[in-house]
C-alpha cells in the first residue's frame, strides 16, 4: 500500500490550489484538511513549525512546506509525466519566472484586496506589469505551444495559474473598470488562462471569483475578531 498524502490548507488559497493541482497531474489521492478561517491548526504549527503558514504536503506523516518546494517534490516523489522541464537551463528559466510571479503577484493582489495597506490602483498597474513581463516569458517558454510548460500544463503554468481566480476576485474588490488579465495588452496570457482553466486537472479546482470575494469579505471578519479578542 503507498503512503498516504495529505494536503493541509485552504481552498482559497492560491499556493493551496497549486499544490492540489500538481498531485491531481500526477493521478495522486490524497487527503484535504481544511483550516479554519483565521486560525492556524495544530497539525499546521507542528508540521511547519518554522513559517507557520499553509499549504502543508504530508507524505506518510513526513512535512513537506512551502509551495514552490512542495511541487518539486510532487514532481520527484511520484510516478507520471514530469512536471518540471528536463533540461536543466530550461528548469532554471522556469524556476526563476515563478519567483518572479510570486515576488510581483502576491503582495500587489493582497493590497487590492484591502488586506494590506497601499494604494489599489497601484497595486493593479504593478499586477498589469508583471503580467505583461509574464506574456513575453510564455512566448519564450512555450515555444509557440499551449502552455509554459509546452504541450501540456507544466511547473510555471501551475505557479501562474493559481492566481487567476485572485484576479477577477481582487478586481471586483477594488472596483476595477479594466481587468488586470486584460486581452488587449496580454493577448497571449489571457488565452492560456481560459485553457489552464479548462484542464482537466484545473478546473474543479479553481475557486470562482465571486467565492473568493465572499471568502475575503469573511477572512477580514475573522482576523479584526481575533485582533479584537486579545488581551
Amino acid at each position: 500500500m503507498s503512503e498516504p498524502v495529505v494536503v493541509v490548507g485552504g481552498w482559497a488559497s492560491p499556493f493551496v490550489t497549486r499544490v492540489c493541482i500538481a498531485l491531481k497531474l500526477k493521478g495522486v489521492e490524497y487527503e484535504f484538511l481544511q483550516e479554519a478561517v483565521g486560525r492556524k491548526s495544530e497539525l499546521l504549527l507542528r508540521s511547519n513549525p518554522v513559517h507557520k503558514k499553509m499549504p502543508v504536503l504530508l507524505h506518510g506523516g513526513r512535512p513537506v512546506c512551502e509551495s514552490l518546494v512542495i511541487l518539486q517534490y510532487v514532481d520527484e516523489a511520484f510516478p507520471g509525466s514530469s512536471i518540471l522541464p528536463d533540461d536543466p537551463y530550461h528548469r532554471a528559466v522556469h524556476r526563476f519566472w515563478a519567483e518572479y510571479a510570486d515576488a510581483k503577484l502576491h503582495t500587489a493582489l493582497r493590497t487590492m484586496r484591502g488586506m494590506v495597506g497601499g494604494d489599489k490602483a497601484d497595486a493593479a498597474e504593478q499586477v498589469s506589469a508583471a503580467l505583461r513581463q509574464l506574456e513575453d516569458a510564455l512566448a519564450e517558454c512555450s515555444g509557440g505551444k499551449p502552455y509554459f510548460g509546452g504541450d501540456d500544463v507544466g511547473f510555471l503554468d501551475i505557479v501562474v495559474g493559481s492566481y487567476i481566480g485572485w484576479f477577477g476576485a481582487a478586481e471586483k474588490i477594488a472596483g476595477l473598470r479594466v481587468g488586470v488579465l486584460d486581452e488587449a495588452s496580454t493577448p497571449r496570457l489571457a488565452a492560456w488562462a481560459a485553457r489552464f482553466c479548462a484542464h482537466e486537472a484545473v478546473r474543479d479546482l479553481m475557486p470562482d471569483a465571486d467565492r473568493l470575494v465572499e471568502f475575503g469579505e469573511v477572512l477580514r471578519a475573522a482576523l479584526a475578531a481575533n485582533v479584537s479578542s486579545r488581551p
